[in-house]
């Protein structure tokens, strides 16, 4: 590939990732993006330049959540952050794998020649979801009487269009096919939030952070959100221990503490091709080198990632090996623990800072914030290579390459 068709990403960034209901519940969605694309603007400020000046040729955000948001949200985040009214911008909804998608459609315009810089990410405000009332689909619509409400965010982003059944009893599917026990799942979340809070500690997020003012939150009482906020310290697996299963109440092992967290947040990272980056003089933080998506039947949704990594591993002509870090997006403990096994991922590479039952899932952002952690992560580490995967509602799962 020529410079002008090898994508590289000359920035990342993310915000924190607020509880349900937490410190980040009155941002409106799209303004979530707009502070993570401020975020790599005040990092390089030739970005901002280019942005401004209507000289990024895309912007594309997933959002999974768009019900009540207004039209494209992503066009909402770009101009929210500062780019001109000629910004071209584009939302997509790829369940989870959403955030991840955005970068690869950069990737793939930039490998095509559409495009040479472009701005990539996803946002998800879960608190913000509304609920909904069937009245114009013209079939089992009252005529009179009382009409029943739906839970958008449980609906389109929690429940199996094809198994009508939540994520989590497919999380408890896969924990029963697998024989994976509940003391495993509970171990691995509380290693999720003990690495997750030792990495909080340390500094370790700080680079890929973008803290929110509390004029950014719309609460002017509020301090505002320099970090995640769904951290547990104290959590161990005796203590998980004690909760009691939700999906399947007699046989299940999938509980409210070894699943993931209903969150919001956004992330985003600027996409560019290596003459564009050459020409702006930014030094890009990690190359592109492949992506996959993966398809399962949708009840084995969270075995998919276990067939992504190795596909995308083979588009890039690498072995697990070679690799140094993996982030897992953490939908479920007893969904990462399969794909180590099925896999045969080494533990200590996966996830070295937690992943998204400590940190949580804001569904559309998580592929973006995944992938930038990962990018963030191997600097820190001084590790080379590395690969982002999550599963995604309705049987796929997406899979990125980097190297730094």
């Amino acid at each position: 590939m020529s410079a002008a068709t090898t994508a590289v990403i000359l920035a990342a960034k993310r915000t924190p990732v607020g509880r349900f209901f937490g410190g980040l519940a009155k941002v409106h969605p799209p303004h979530l993006g707009a502070a993570a694309i401020q975020g790599l603007f005040a990092e390089h400020a030739r970005l901002k330049a280019e942005a401004e000046g209507g000289r990024v040729d895309d912007a594309i955000f997933g959002c999974v959540l768009q019900a009540g948001l207004g039209q494209n949200p992503a066009r909402q985040a770009a101009l929210k952050a500062g780019c001109p009214e000629t910004q071209p911008a584009q939302t997509i909804n790829k369940v989870c794998g959403s955030g991840l998608q955005a970068v690869m459609l950069a990737a793939q315009a930039i490998r095509a020649g559409d495009a040479s810089l472009v701005l990539a990410g996803g946002f998800e405000s879960m608190t913000a979801a509304p609920y909904f009332a069937r009245i114009r689909d013209g079939a089992g619509a009252p005529k009179f009487g009382p009409i029943a409400f739906e839970d958008h965010m449980q609906y389109d982003g929690l429940r199996c269009a094809f198994e009508c059944w939540a994520m989590g009893n497919a999380a408890d599917h896969i924990a029963r096919t697998y024989e994976i026990s509940r003391a495993e799942q509970d171990r691995w979340s509380a290693r999720s939030h003990q690495r997750a809070a030792e990495a909080t500690r340390s500094g370790f997020f700080k680079s890929e952070l973008v803290a929110l003012t509390g004029e950014q939150c719309n609460d002017r009482k509020s301090p505002g959100v320099a970090a995640d906020e769904g951290i547990r310290p104290d959590t161990t697996a005796e203590t998980l221990a004690k909760l009691r299963p939700v999906f399947d109440p007699k046989e299940g092992t999938v509980t409210a503490g070894n699943a993931s967290q209903i969150s919001d947040g956004g992330a985003a990272l600027a996409v560019a091709s290596l003459a564009r980056a050459e020409e702006l003089g930014i030094k890009p933080l990690a190359r592109i080198v492949a992506y996959h998506t993966s398809g399962v039947a949708p009840k084995e949704i969270f075995r998919a990632p276990a067939l992504a990594v190795p596909a995308v591993l083979a588009k890039a002509r690498l072995t697990a090996k070679e690799i140094d870090l993996f982030e897992l997006n953490e939908a479920f403990a007893a969904q990462v623990l399969q794909n180590l096994k099925e896999g045969r991922l080494p533990e200590e590479k996966v996830n070295v800072c937690g992943g998204a039952i400590a940190l949580g899932h804001p569904i559309g952002c998580s592929g973006a914030r995944v992938l930038t952690t990962l990018i963030h992560q191997l600097h820190r580490t001084g590790g080379k290579r590395g690969v982002a995967a999550l599963c995604l509602g309705g049987g796929n799962a997406v899979a990125m390459v980097i190297e730094v």
